[in-house]
């Protein structure tokens, strides 16, 4: 029988390049199997985690040109001058909160009349994502803040991430370490970074304890806690917390985040922040004497953001600079005690692209792709599409003035 439907899998092409793809090969072996008129097409690339011969292996072609194929899936932002007209993309697009960085691609993507369906939009119908990297961004990024605590402290060395061969690696390298007793580690948000930065701290063996305890005693071992906005915003009026109201009027709210930082040595940011929010701290509140953060592991990476710390996008290559609070200004990373290391890399499941594109495979298939490659009406595709043949959708009208005219 032949093949009716053509799904391309695309190089990346942001720079610097990310290594993770949407399937791996084995994935797509099976999708086949599963649904014999579809058929998979991959572009060669000298970079990407799976090399091209582990698809050859498995007689999946390699293809340049993707012309031919009806949905092109991909990972991170794609460079607009690779755009094909008419097609239907896949990925990660960032451009639902109008970033600016990914304006001129967005509106290339109208010009050429695509179909957006973005990954970070596929939810149920409560509102939760169904697929994400968010767990391997969460266990990354708790690495990168304890291996910049070993530099620091020059108590233990930890390689680099990305130089190991997989999370069994990280694991390995993480159950030899010896933190500092008393050292208190925080963790924001409750999904599934948080959720990740847990697993990591937990194979380092410091214990959880609850916000209470964490503010009010020290301990003789490393301890960390989870909070979310319950626990570092208020309603300015003082009524009680209720997180539904919050996500519907965060500027009726003011941050209690400061006590906090008083007591805190590494910060891990796990939350999700709307620019409405309020900010977590302040640069005074970031120059007092009882300022305790050194190490910042920025995973939410918003910026312009909460922290004043996060000055710039950092790379898996040079993960880290240090922050100034009293110059306010960015110096080289580990420079002086004085000043706060701040790690802000948006790509961290990058540092271990197999595990991570295994993950994020699987729950493209479990949730989405039966759907979308049988031709079926899914309210959780709609809900996600963005453009349709380069216009907007209803619910993505308020991107009017972000696409220009």
């Amino acid at each position: 029988m032949s093949k009716r439907l053509k799904i391309g899998i695309l190089r990346e092409t942001k720079n610097p390049p990310d290594r993770r793809v949407p399937l791996t090969p084995p994935q797509i072996t099976a999708l086949e199997e599963t649904y014999p008129d579809v058929q998979f097409f991959v572009q060669p690339s000298d970079f990407c985690c799976y090399s091209n011969e582990e698809y050859e292996y498995l007689d999946i072609p390699l293809k340049e040109d993707l012309r031919d194929c009806d949905i092109l899936l991909g990972v991170k932002e794609i460079d607009k001058r690779t755009f094909i007209p008419g097609k239907t993309y896949m990925f990660f697009a960032h451009v639902a909160k109008k970033q600016h960085h990914n304006q001129d691609m967005f509106m290339a993507m109208a010009h050429n009349k695509l179909t957006l369906i973005d990954f970070e939009r596929l939810t149920t119908d409560r509102g939760q994502r169904v697929v994400a990297f968010g767990r391997h961004a969460g266990i990354v990024g708790a690495y990168n803040a304890l291996r910049a605590r070993g530099i620091t402290t020059n108590r233990f060395r930890l390689k680099p991430a990305y130089q190991c061969h997989d999370l069994d690696e990280v694991w390995a390298g993480l159950r030899k370490i010896e933190l500092k007793p008393g050292l208190k580690v925080l963790i924001t948000g409750e999904g599934r970074v948080s959720s990740g930065a847990v697993e990591t701290l937990n194979v380092a063996n410091i214990v959880q304890v609850n916000p209470d305890e964490y503010l009010n005693r020290e301990f003789d071992i490393p301890v960390f806690c989870q909070i979310g906005p319950q626990h570092y915003t208020r309603h300015r009026s003082g009524i009680d917390f209720n997180f539904r109201h919050f996500a519907r009027f965060p500027v009726e709210y003011e941050s209690i985040f400061y006590p906090f930082a008083r007591v805190t040595d590494i910060l891990i940011t796990g939350h999700f922040w709307d620019p409405r929010s309020p900010h977590f701290l302040t640069v005074d509140e970031m120059r007092k004497p009882d300022f305790r953060i050194n190490i910042i592991a920025d995973i939410s990476c918003d910026i312009p953001g909460p922290l004043p710390s996060s000055v710039r996008v950092t790379t898996i290559s040079d993960p880290y600079y240090d922050y100034n609070p009293h110059l306010v200004s960015e110096e080289p990373a580990f420079s002086r005690p004085s000043n706060i290391t701040v790690m802000s890399i948006d790509n961290l499941p990058g540092e271990l692209p197999r595990d991570a594109s295994q993950d994020f495979g699987k729950m493209l298939i479990s949730n989405v792709l039966h759907d979308l490659l049988m031709g079926v009406e899914s309210p959780m595709i709609t809900r996600a599409t963005i453009l349709r043949n380069g216009q907007l959708t209803p619910k993505y009208s308020y991107l009017k003035d972000y696409l220009g005219k």
